[in-house]
């Protein structure tokens, strides 16, 4: 048996367009099932997926909610007709050992098609359990889908990778979708001051209706390190016999060098044997090596560290994220600014790509509701 699907797909090599292909997808087996997609986003990780080097075609999207239409026969955590998210990261440890293996897809000229871990970016998708959870009845699905990658990267850092506590300093540098999410995590545990850097205006506006206490755009200040350490002063010396200021946390949601440089400069420094510097934490995806300064990490005795998916369980974590969605104080719906037709995927990377998508944008895919 199999469902017939459409699904984009982009070539074998970098860069290459995306294709709009039907495809019949093979029922479902062991813990797998099959998802009839209602709505899926956008994520730059998907950037750098196109932009990879590759010898075989790829199918693409990480975060969705839809229904669920077949389960394999091994299948104990969700059933025919729940409403569902499809996430990238596994739910639980319980089922965590399962990851690791990429997703392929048999095409109708018999190649391969991969994702390291799910597809979304077509009608249906075949995917391991792991990665699927039932959603809520009374929840809206659209906003829904950016639980699955953008909420629990964002919100994720904040929670978990840092734990950030109330009356605790952070800044956040690059306010798109990921960076509005920690942003609104930050405010939620109760932070403070909350800073958000960027270099667009409109987004930073933004950010101040997340609950931002300032922003910084950098392309308008001498020294956007200098600018931050003047909203957050510190007490004593450090180790240079420098005024000790810089935030308790500095998220760089961008990940380009010198944003992580920036970061970790940002971060506030120890006093030497009293308490320790801040913490920089790397949540956008770094594509080039990075230079650090060495002076801000050992003298300042910061921490520099990485965050891959908020460092999130979403089985443990979604809900508390969606408790502060209900209680209007994480306004999930108001991230997504743009929309497409799975029809226009090309433009909407190249929007993506280009820095035209303030937020989340959405793919809405076409109703294929026919199962056999």
């Amino acid at each position: 048996m199999s469902t017939p699907a459409i699904l984009a797909v982009a070539g074998d090599h970098a860069d290459s367009p995306i294709e709009l292909l039907d495809i019949d997808l093979p029922d479902p087996l062991g813990h797998e099932v099959l998802v009839r997609i209602n709505v899926t986003a956008l994520c730059h990780s998907q950037l750098h997926h196109l932009a990879s080097v590759r010898k075989r075609r790829l199918v693409l999207g990480h975060e969705a909610t839809g229904t669920i239409d077949l389960v394999g026969p091994d299948v104990t955590s969700v059933s025919v007709g729940d409403t569902v998210l499809v996430t990238w990261v596994p739910k639980d440890a319980e089922q965590a050992d399962r990851a690791g293996r990429p997703a392929s897809v048999k095409l109708d000229d018999g190649t391969m098609a991969v994702s390291p871990n799910v597809y979304t970016w077509g009608s249906h998708i075949v995917a391991d359990e792991m990665y699927i959870l039932p959603l809520p009845d009374d929840i809206d699905l659209e906003a829904a889908s950016l639980l699955g990658c953008a909420v629990i990267t964002g919100a994720g850092a904040v929670v978990n990778t840092a734990d950030v506590g109330p009356g605790e300093s952070v800044v956040i540098i690059g306010v798109g979708g990921v960076g509005l999410c920690a942003l609104a995590a930050a405010v939620n545990v109760g932070a403070s001051p909350v800073i958000a850097v960027d270099l667009d205006d409109d987004k930073l506006e933004m950010a101040r209706s997340f609950g931002a206490t300032h922003t910084v755009n950098s392309s308008k200040v001498e020294d956007p390190i200098a600018e931050i350490r003047s909203l957050t002063p510190g007490e004593g010396l450090d180790f240079a016999r420098q005024p000790v200021a810089g935030a308790d946390y500095v998220f760089d949601c961008i990940g380009k060098p010198a944003t992580v440089a920036q970061a970790l400069q940002m971060a506030r420094a120890g006093r030497y044997t009293i308490r320790k510097g801040g913490m920089a934490i790397v949540v956008g995806v770094p594509t080039a090596a990075l230079q650090l300064p060495p002076g801000p990490l050992l003298t300042g005795e910061r921490t520099l560290i990485g965050s891959i998916a908020g460092s999130s369980s979403p089985a443990r974590d979604l809900p508390e994220f969606i408790d502060w969605w209900k209680a209007g104080t994480f306004d999930i719906g108001r991230l997504i600014t743009t929309r497409y037709p799975l029809e226009r995927v090309n433009e909407a990377v190249a929007d993506l790509k280009a820095g035209r998508i303030e937020g989340r944008a959405l793919l809405d895919v076409p109703d294929r509701n026919a199962t056999s």
